[in-house]
């Protein structure tokens, strides 16, 4: 079976600028992955290429055995679900969740039209699975943070997408809320019916056992990119942000500190 994600020597430059430089990277299926790097070493822009808004410079890009550039990319899309704090602000107030859920069928913002039945069970169906049974009715402006990001994971499902990308979901989110969303990524990736996921955060700490592989960027290229326990390394970590790392590891999961006076 061909991979889920496939860049070839992918290069991004706009005005002059060099965003992305000779970055090679295949996300096979059966994997979950974390792309991680420090503001500005070129995660979005990368992504933004994956999902046709940016297109590269130069290299190649294959999702789900389609390449970029033969065939609708607008079509494409459709099987790679994004979930983003961007669009919290986007949604209606007072919008219910199972709504809200529904709306990722057509990939619409604020559901309208009538409902369908079979579409209404699947949206409860899919509720259950991000553990959000009792938010069904509860519109979007009652809904913590935290849960705010499952019912977009949940909107997204509607779609059936082989491929999600989570781009920093727990941005905005308190310490107890992150734990608590990190910790139902970590069940639900290992789900068999689970889509193939990738993380982007520059958080090693929302890095959960359920990740197998990390890519790490820095300034626009590769700096590490493998299997997790390989590349999450003090060393590789210090050079990522510039600054004198400390990493520890228990129970698969990650601690980073830095050292005093440097700043990440």
């Amino acid at each position: 079976m061909s991979p889920v994600l496939r860049l070839s020597r992918i290069r991004i430059e706009r005005g002059g600028i060099v965003i992305v430089e000779d970055v090679s990277w295949t996300v096979e299926r059966g994997q979950h992955w974390v792309l991680l790097g420090a503001n500005g070493s070129g995660k979005t822009s990368l992504l933004s290429s994956v999902m046709g808004y940016l297109p590269a410079t130069q290299g190649d890009i294959e999702v789900l055995g389609e390449r970029y550039g033969e065939g609708d990319w607008r079509e494409m899309r459709r099987r790679i679900g994004i979930v983003s704090s961007a669009l919290v602000p986007m949604l209606e107030e007072g919008e219910p969740a199972l709504k809200t859920i529904l709306s990722g069928k057509s990939a619409m913002l604020g559901y309208w039209g009538p409902v369908v039945d079979d579409e209404l069970a699947r949206a409860r169906r899919i509720l259950e699975r991000i553990e959000c049974t009792h938010l069904q009715a509860r519109p979007w402006r009652c809904l913590s943070q935290g849960e705010r990001q499952r019912v977009l994971i949940g909107r997204v499902l509607m779609a059936d997408p082989p491929l999600l990308i989570l781009d920093e979901p727990c941005a905005g989110l308190d310490p107890a809320a992150r734990e608590h969303f990190v910790q139902f990524l970590d069940r639900w990736g290992k789900d068999e019916s689970a889509p193939t996921l990738v993380l982007v955060t520059h958080h090693v700490e929302e890095i959960m056992p359920v990740f197998s592989h990390v890519l790490v960027l820095k300034q626009g290229r590769v700096l590490a990119c493998g299997p997790k326990a390989e590349v999450l390394t003090e060393e590789t970590l210090a050079n990522a942000f510039d600054a004198a790392i400390g990493l520890r590891c228990a129970d698969g999961r990650y601690l980073l500190t830095v050292a005093q006076g440097d700043v990440l």
